[in-house]
């Protein structure tokens, strides 16, 4: 067993000081000035380690987003979809509005439609984790709180009005914004028995 890696052991502290290393680079130097070697030297491991296990600067950022995710907007169960909802675009745009999660989502809008590098890292985080979020919308389902719907298309409707503000309009987005926001998307959603 010497072999296997540990949970929380060496392997897990460098892989966060690596994921940790690939956002706060990303934050400071732009996506078009991060490099692998930067990384590595800031997170304070050999190159080679971040070369074989990740490989490119966007599998490495896919990682680091995946986990920022994990970890910052964990997925609520309060028993109530109206209370999910809001505790999940809370941790969300919280988790948004840091320098280093910023900087990754303007990096990705900027770069999504010319590089398909990035497009496909960027349809691939999307997509998994908006399964991730519709988790709180199959429970109101299966609960009988509401019908059947597409449970990414209530998760893309409830995050999309706070995230045109923090990356478009730069309005505030505040919590009774967030409410209504969570409310309009509820009030609209098929009543149970019904498609």
């Amino acid at each position: 067993m010497s072999g296997a890696p540990r949970p929380g052991g060496r392997s897990a502290k460098v892989k966060a000081a690596v994921l940790g290393a690939a956002l706060a680079e990303l934050a400071d130097a732009g996506y078009h000035a991060l490099s692998l070697d930067g990384i590595a030297r800031r997170a304070g491991v050999h190159k080679t380690t971040v070369y074989r296990r990740w490989g490119t600067r966007e599998a490495l950022l896919l990682d680091a987003i995946r986990e920022r995710a994990e970890t910052r907007v964990p997925i609520p169960d309060n028993g109530s979809l109206r209370a999910d909802l809001l505790d999940l675009v809370r941790a969300a745009i919280a988790n948004l509005r840091t320098p280093e999660v910023g900087a990754l989502v303007r990096a990705a809008v900027a770069l999504a439609p010319h590089d398909p590098v990035v497009a496909e890292a960027v349809a691939a985080f999307w997509t998994g984790r908006l399964g991730v979020d519709g988790a709180v919308v199959e429970r109101a389902v299966a609960r009988g709180e509401i019908g059947r719907t597409d449970p990414r298309e209530v998760i893309e409707a409830v995050l999309g009005p706070p995230y045109f503000r923090v990356l478009v309009t730069g309005e505030a987005v505040t919590d009774a914004f967030l409410r209504r926001v969570v409310d309009r998307v509820v009030d609209g959603l098929p009543a149970p028995g019904r498609r």
